[in-house]
């Protein structure tokens, strides 16, 4: 028994490591796609776009999902992306929101669906839960190294034309309207300042306390929808309690 016991662990940690990397490589090539449709899809003239595929290169992300997520911005290899929004609501009663890019809208509108029905939640017409959220440009600068009190960062932040900062105990998160997110991102960066991320991004207005009998389907559902090649972002206002990532 003490044998499968430490397989099964073993096997937990490497899947809870396979579905972090997931998230991060969904979040980079929105990132990358996001970079290459706003600006020149050839990283030579493109800052943007060279920043976003450095950092592809150091979460070790394959050549081929970089490649990807650039045709799919620049429609190169024959397809035609579209961009498509889903709403919903996840177990608990919480919003969901769901940024795909997809050459087929009935395969990518039937998975989405599936992923909510399966986790107990329910997918919402358009407007359902999208007045919740914020449009908002989003910048983050790490801490770590960064020799900056936060009263300094928010000065700095608001004379690049930001309109609020969070500190963390382990970041920056510096709010701007959507327009002014890349007057603000090159502004900061002139200053100096390495950013680690920055991007248009949907902010809950409130979160939920996703209930303790729904966290293991609320993740079922996230997971599932990480998981979707098609879906490109995931905004969400669940908060979950004392979680350990124990299963």
């Amino acid at each position: 028994m003490s044998g499968h016991s430490k397989w099964h662990n073993i096997q937990g940690r490497k899947n809870a490591q396979d579905a972090k990397r997931g998230k991060i490589f969904q979040k980079i090539s929105r990132d990358l796609y996001q970079a290459a449709k706003t600006g020149d899809p050839d990283p030579a003239n493109n800052p943007q776009l060279r920043l976003v595929i450095d950092k592809a290169h150091a979460a070790n992300m394959p050549k081929k999902n970089i490649q990807r997520a650039i045709e799919k911005a620049t429609g190169a290899g024959g397809a035609k992306f579209e961009e498509v929004t889903y709403e919903g609501y996840g177990p608990g009663g919480v919003a969901v929101m769901v940024f795909a890019l997809t050459d087929n809208k009935n395969r990518t509108a039937a998975a989405v669906r599936s992923a909510f029905t399966h986790s107990g939640g329910s997918l919402g017409a358009s407007g359902s839960v999208s007045y919740m959220f914020d449009r908002k440009g989003l910048i983050e600068i790490l801490r770590d190294g960064l020799d900056k009190s936060e009263d300094d960062m928010l000065m700095d932040a608001l004379d690049a034309g930001a309109e609020d900062m969070k500190a963390t105990d382990d970041k920056f998160q510096i709010f701007t309207a959507p327009s002014d997110m890349t007057s603000v991102r090159d502004a900061l960066q002139e200053q100096g300042y390495e950013l680690d991320t920055a991007e248009v991004t949907m902010i809950p207005q409130n979160t939920t306390v996703v209930p303790s009998d729904k966290v293991s389907q609320y993740k079922h559902l996230i997971d599932e929808l990480t998981d979707n090649d098609d879906v490109a972002d995931i905004y969400e206002a669940g908060v979950i309690e004392d979680d350990d990532d124990a299963e």
